[in-house]
């Protein structure tokens, strides 16, 4: 029996402007990165923290990032956000009052995104995927805050990161456990019940409510180890 022959695809003559601006989109892609490694390189330890750009100052969970940034910030770790409202502009609020850096990692997006003005190093990203590294390669420790998808984001590529072994191992501490006890509910009860995670890997990460609570996990975390990666750890964040 003879099949017959599938239908091609109309597909339309390439544009070979296109092509060269594509071609040239990596040397902005380029300048991204080397921005970011020369200016976050100098800023160790530092702590990332994530959340909502949706919430105001009168939501509970502004004043505690305030809190939570200013305690990091005194304690000697730059606070790093994604320089925007909401929890990022908690962040960077607490973290300009305390002695350390107050770090915005900005990006331009059409909706929600504006730079905040408590911000001590500023750099701009239109990429997601090379800001997202910055997040990471020079984190000490991840604090998440409440918020949406895109929180949801920075959440799982750093526990996949530490899971997979291409990120060293870091404190990873969500703040909120009415928040986030439904989530943790389901890895426990679905995807470690289906296979799809190991029992090993829900102790990547700690759920705590208290803002002295956070420092206290990160100091814990690093009692017997050093801050600062170590040579097999800083090979691994080279291929990051």
């Amino acid at each position: 029996m003879q099949h017959p022959t599938p239908a091609r695809i109309p597909r339309p003559p390439k544009d070979s402007t296109a092509l060269a601006r594509e071609s040239w989109k990596v040397f902005q892609i380029m300048a991204e990165f080397v921005n970011g490694f020369e200016t976050l390189s100098c800023i160790e330890p530092s702590v990332s923290i994530f959340g909502s750009a949706r919430f105001r100052e009168d939501n509970p969970y502004y004043a505690l990032t305030v809190d939570i940034a200013r305690k990091l910030s005194d304690a000697g770790f730059a606070v790093v956000s994604g320089g925007g409202p909401g929890i990022m502009e908690a962040a960077n609020k607490g973290a300009k009052a305390g002695l350390a850096p107050s770090v915005g990692l900005n990006i331009k997006l059409p909706h929600e995104q504006h730079d905040n003005p408590f911000q001590d190093i500023s750099l701009h990203f239109q990429h997601f995927f090379s800001r997202k590294v910055m997040f990471v390669k020079y984190a000490s420790a991840y604090v998440v805050l409440p918020g949406g998808f895109g929180t949801l984001d920075e959440l799982a590529e750093i526990l996949t990161l530490i899971q997979t072994g291409k990120s060293r191992r870091i404190p990873i501490i969500l703040v909120g456990s009415a928040f986030w006890g439904g989530l943790i509910a389901w890895f426990r009860h679905t995807m470690l019940e289906q296979g799809t995670i190991s029992a090993a890997d829900l102790d990547l990460f700690h759920i705590i409510d208290e803002p002295q609570g956070v420092l206290d996990a990160i100091f814990a975390f690093y009692q017997n180890r050093s801050v600062t990666p170590s040579p097999e750890e800083q090979r691994i964040l080279l291929e990051l």
